[in-house]
């Protein structure tokens, strides 16, 4: 038998190297990590396609408390983690408001917070990162310090879901560790 037969992984079986895997763009529903003092697990993941550019998304649970890591890439790689905010916490009767105009204000205003708008377009959402893309539309807005942000999508004619969020470093995001994938 030659040396190297004990050491050669059969051609089967995925390769996988704590190093280069346990990162936060290899995240994976069921890996568990450390962000903002709290462990969290990843229960989701959602891929998104905005005129060419791909964007992940990875829904994190901690007990009750649900966030979303978004990692998006144009020239530089940008992380950004937010959570659900209702429509109707938006000033300004929003939801009316975009389907009268078929847009929101350059302007919206959270918790007596200004927000400007950004930048828009129009997408698919990938569930899971597979299948046929759910078309929508959004808007982000940020804020004064380009520190925070407000999103706003519109699913269909008349389904609205909003987000608020902050970016944030990769750095932040510690103890990376498989933990128990979902089974197909």
């Amino acid at each position: 038998m030659p040396f190297n037969f004990f050491f050669k992984k059969k051609d089967s079986e995925e390769s996988f190297d704590p190093l280069k895997d346990l990162v936060l763009s290899k995240l994976k529903v069921g890996y568990i990590l450390d962000y903002d003092m709290k462990t969290w697990v990843v229960s989701d993941y959602n891929k998104y396609n905005i005129d060419g550019h791909v964007s992940h998304e990875w829904e994190l649970t901690s007990g009750r408390e649900k966030i979303y890591l978004e990692r998006e890439e144009d020239d530089d790689v940008f992380w950004s983690v937010c959570k659900k905010l209702p429509i109707g916490a938006i000033d300004g009767g929003i939801k009316k408001y975009i389907m009268e105009n078929d847009d929101p204000p350059e302007q919206i205003t959270v918790k007596e917070n200004k927000y400007y708008m950004d930048e828009s377009g129009a997408g698919f959402m990938y569930k899971g990162g597979l299948g046929r893309g759910i078309e929508f539309i959004f808007w982000t807005f940020v804020d004064a310090d380009d520190k925070g942000f407000i999103t706003i999508e519109q699913w269909g004619e008349s389904e609205f879901d909003a987000v608020e969020g902050i970016f944030v470093e990769e750095y932040q995001f510690s103890n990376i560790l498989p933990g128990q994938t979902k089974s197909s």
